[in-house]
Formats: structure tokens, C-alpha cells, sequence
């Protein structure tokens, strides 16, 4: 969400939207990761830092980093763009090690050693001196968070949250490692969990709580909308002129309080320069109409960036379309954003998250019929 992090028609660039840390509402972050909400909220903005218990410093969890993680590699682009984030990844981690410098163990070692293997496309060489190290040393949480985000880098949701969890059993006070493990649990679509653990993670770190967009996100779907609606609020302070971070103001607040209501609420947006948001910011407003946001996101066919515009298009008309009750535009947008979405990205892993929620209610309905 952070504007200097976005790209085009995403919040961040890495975000796979903002992978990572935390985030914009689609965002990335160091204490906490942001995440890449493919453009959408999320991802830690410039200058945050992790806090320092249990991962590598200076590691970045939104852009698609680790918080969210990687999805499995898919078509050849995503291959690609999933490799260029990796790298970006183990760079930051790398340059976090070595200012580490003295301060750090015989972990540091471990760390710079297993991240190097990872680099060279030696992935169970990475996981192998990771496992040496955790023998060795139990105890640090850094060798459990890096485990995990190796896990994550490679699909391998499931077995990172184990590690998060057991880094979390070493040291219940670090707010970076709840932030982590919420963001990983909203990816498997435990909303309940996910929330709970961001809500220690602010607890644990309150100062970092106004970048925490992606908690907005999980409230939303959670049902929390007051808590979500505040939330969004906070970020505002740190994030002005986002227009996820608007949009999903309007959801929460419309849920709570009705759609004219959350209409005049709407948060007033200037330079988001990202395609199609001035768009979508009108058409929330009651502005404009859903061909004007589709116009806009076709701008620049034939380039990749129409690609990722036309998924930020869809998604926000579902979302759209859902506050305004309108179950055919939900299931026509929705069904269009996921065929667009980049699992590497925050943002996308939100809108299969949204897609999977509706379709157990669906099954909840149909079971309950006699």
C-alpha cells in the first residue's frame, strides 16, 4: 500500500502484491512482513524494520516475501517473477546478516550458509544445514523462521506454519513471528486463527499496528467490521492515499453501518497513481460504473502490466458488487480476478481466500436443505 513501493496496477511491486511484511493493505514489512496484495494492501512500507526476535534482520516478509510466501510456481512469467522475488528475498536477508555482523551466533553461519544453497537452487542442501543448525542450537528462533520461509518459498504452506509455530514456542513475545504466522494462516484461508494472531502481533507491537493493513483484511472476513473499519482508519495515518485502503474502509464500514453511510465515509484519495484506482476510487464513490473501471485497466494492452490491471479491476467489482448485494456481479468478477490473480501476491491469495468462503457457504446452504 505504500505508494513508493507500488508498481504498476499493484500495491507492491513484490507484493505478489506486497508480500512480505507488513503491509499496506495489500503490503510488505519488516517487524511485520508486508504482504504484496498484487497491488492490494500489503507489504511493509519503506523504512519498517522487523523486529528482531526470531527472523533475519533486515528480511522484508510482504512482497511476496515470506509472510505470504510464494505460491508454487506455475505459468512461465509467475516462474519468473517468482524467482526475481526469491532472490530479492535472500538479498535483503543477506545484507541483514552481515550488518548483524558480531552481534550474531553461530546461527548467523547457518543462516548465510543455508541461504546461499537456497540461492544456488540447492533447495534440501538449504534445508539440511537449516535442520544441522536447529540441532545444534534449539533454541533460535532465526534457524526455525528461516525453515519457514524456504517452506514457503516453495509451496510448502502447511509445513512453515509448523516452524512459525515452534519459533512461537521458543519466544511467545516477538510480534514479527505472529505477524508471519498470521499472514501464512490467512493464506490457508484460518481466518479465525489468522486474526488472532494479529491481534497479538499489535499487542506485541503497537507501533508497528497503523502498517498493519492486512489484519484489516482478515477482520473484514472475520466479521469484525468496527475493529476493521479502525483499523483501515490507522493506516490511513502512514498511508494516506491508497485506494485499497479505502476501498476496504467502504466494505467494513458498509457491512457496519450501511453502503450510503460508507459512501459518505469514503476516504478522499490524491495520487495514487496506480491503474485502474482512480477508477475504482470513483466507482465506490457512486462516480462511475464498472465499464469505466474495466476501460481503464485495458490501458497498455499487450503489456504484462494489463495483466495485473485487469485482476485489480475485478477483484474491487466484486468487492463492489458484494456490498451492493449484487450476487451475479460477485460471481462473474470474482471468477475473472482468480483466473487473473498471481498466487505470489497477497492481494491474490485475498481474492481465493474471498473465493473459497463463499463457495463453503454455498455448500453449508445446500447441506442444510432438507
Amino acid at each position: 500500500m505504500v505508494p513508493a513501493d507500488r508498481g504498476a496496477g499493484g500495491r507492491d511491486r513484490g507484493r505478489g502484491d506486497r508480500p512480505g511484511h507488513l503491509p499496506e493493505p495489500g503490503r510488505r514489512g519488516t517487524v511485520f512482513p508486508a504482504v504484496d496484495r498484487g497491488g492490494g494492501p500489503g507489504g511493509v512500507p519503506r523504512g519498517v524494520r522487523h523486529e528482531p526476535a526470531g527472523a533475519p534482520v533486515g528480511v522484508r516478509s510482504r512482497a511476496g516475501p515470506p509472510v505470504v510466501g510464494l505460491g508454487t510456481f506455475g505459468r512461465v512469467a509467475d516462474r519468473r517473477a517468482t524467482v526475481v522475488r526469491m532472490r530479492r528475498w535472500i538479498t535483503m536477508a543477506g545484507l541483514g546478516l552481515a550488518m548483524a555482523g558480531a552481534a550474531a551466533g553461530t546461527e548467523t553461519n547457518r543462516v548465510a550458509s543455508a541461504m546461499e544453497a537456497f540461492r544456488s537452487g540447492r533447495n534440501q542442501e538449504a534445508l539440511r544445514i537449516v535442520e544441522l543448525g536447529i540441532k545444534e542450537q534449539p533454541k533460535e528462533t532465526r534457524l526455525y523462521n528461516v525453515r519457514a520461509q524456504i517452506h514457503q518459498l516453495t509451496g510448502q504452506f502447511e509445513a512453515a506454519e509448523r516452524d512459525l509455530t515452534e519459533a512461537i514456542g521458543i519466544d511467545g513475545n516477538s510480534g514479527w513471528l505472529y505477524q508471519e504466522r498470521a499472514q501464512l494462516r490467512f493464506r490457508l484461508g484460518r481466518v479465525e486463527a489468522s486474526v488472532a494472531d494479529f491481534d497479538r502481533a499489535n499487542e506485541l507491537a503497537p507501533r508497528m499496528a497503523p502498517q498493519n493493513w492486512q489484519r484489516g483484511i482478515a477482520l473484514y472476513y472475520a466479521g469484525r467490521f468496527a475493529d476493521g473499519r479502525r483499523q483501515f482508519e490507522l493506516h490511513k495515518t502512514v498511508n494516506p492515499d491508497d485506494v485499497e485502503n479505502a476501498a476496504w474502509h467502504f466494505l467494513c464500514t458498509a457491512r457496519e453501518q450501511g453502503i450510503e453511510k460508507a459512501r459518505a465515509q469514503l476516504m478522499p484519495i490524491r495520487g495514487d497513481s496506480r491503474v485502474p484506482m482512480a477508477q475504482i476510487h470513483e466507482l465506490f464513490a457512486g462516480k462511475a460504473k464498472p465499464k469505466a473501471v474495466l476501460d481503464a485497466a485495458d490501458i497498455g494492452a499487450g503489456s504484462a502490466a494489463v495483466r495485473v490491471q485487469r485482476f485489480y479491476a475485478h477483484f474491487y467489482l466484486a468487492l463492489h458488487a458484494e456490498a451492493n448485494n449484487d450476487a451475479e456481479g460477485v460471481e462473474d468478477n470474482l471468477r475473472m480476478a482468480l483466473i487473473l490473480a498471481d498466487m505470489d501476491n497477497y492481494m491474490g491469495v485475498t481474492a481465493k481466500v474471498h473465493a473459497d468462503r463463499l463457495a463453503a457457504k454455498r455448500a453449508a446452504k445446500t447441506e442444510a436443505k432438507p
